[in-house]
């Protein structure tokens, strides 16, 4: 008897809410799991065509010493010009979700996981069945960040606002999880929600 496809739980939550941390309880239980951030650093490899058509359309200026993607020096030209922003989006989103699934036509669990920071923003919500929102407050949001990147509360600040706001997070959720104690409770929680998921057809109760 053939297993039957695994269906796809998309995993997001904003920055500093601790969705790497249930990814990786996710994982640690069996679950296969797919980055977004992973598959968009793929796809721009020294030898993959759209790292060629990045520096066909901004120059040598975009790439490292090593052949490698400049991402400093193209994020600079992007963020000044909206048009050069959407043309590289129209390169990479396509090659990303592509990527993405190719990685989870690869699992071999009851379901496999795709984690995305942009999931919203970028319509990769489209190729799930459930959607799993990581929450927790602004304020710790910012804690959390300042601490693990060192960086300032403004700057925090700034990607929060690039990012999809709370409630459009929160509106797309099937299940949220409130990461507001400590990684004992939280485990207890991935483990809670991954005996329920593996009661599931499809993603839906």
């Amino acid at each position: 008897m053939t297993q039957p496809t695994p269906w796809i739980l998309g995993l997001t939550g904003g920055i500093g809410s601790g969705k790497s941390a249930v990814a990786q309880h996710f994982i640690d239980l069996g679950v296969h799991a797919v980055d977004a951030d992973h598959a968009a650093r793929w796809v721009v490899e020294p030898g993959r065509p759209a790292l060629a058509q990045i520096a066909e359309h901004f120059g040598e200026a975009v790439l490292l010493a090593d052949g490698q993607l400049d991402r400093a020096a193209l994020r600079t030209r992007i963020f000044q010009n909206p048009e050069e922003r959407r043309w590289l989006e129209a390169l990479l989103h396509p090659l990303i979700r592509q990527e993405i699934s190719e990685h989870l036509a690869r699992a071999d669990s009851p379901y496999a996981i795709l984690v995305s920071p942009l999931l919203i923003e970028s319509g990769q919500h489209q190729i799930t069945q459930r959607i799993l929102v990581v929450d927790t407050s602004e304020e710790l949001q910012v804690q959390r960040t300042m601490l693990r990147d060192r960086t300032s509360a403004e700057q925090v600040q700034a990607i929060l606002a690039a990012q999809a706001k709370r409630e459009e997070r929160l509106r797309h959720a099937d299940d949220v999880l409130v990461n507001d104690r400590d990684l004992g409770w939280l485990h207890t929680e991935v483990e809670r929600l991954h005996r329920f998921y593996l009661t599931l057809r499809g993603g839906q109760a």
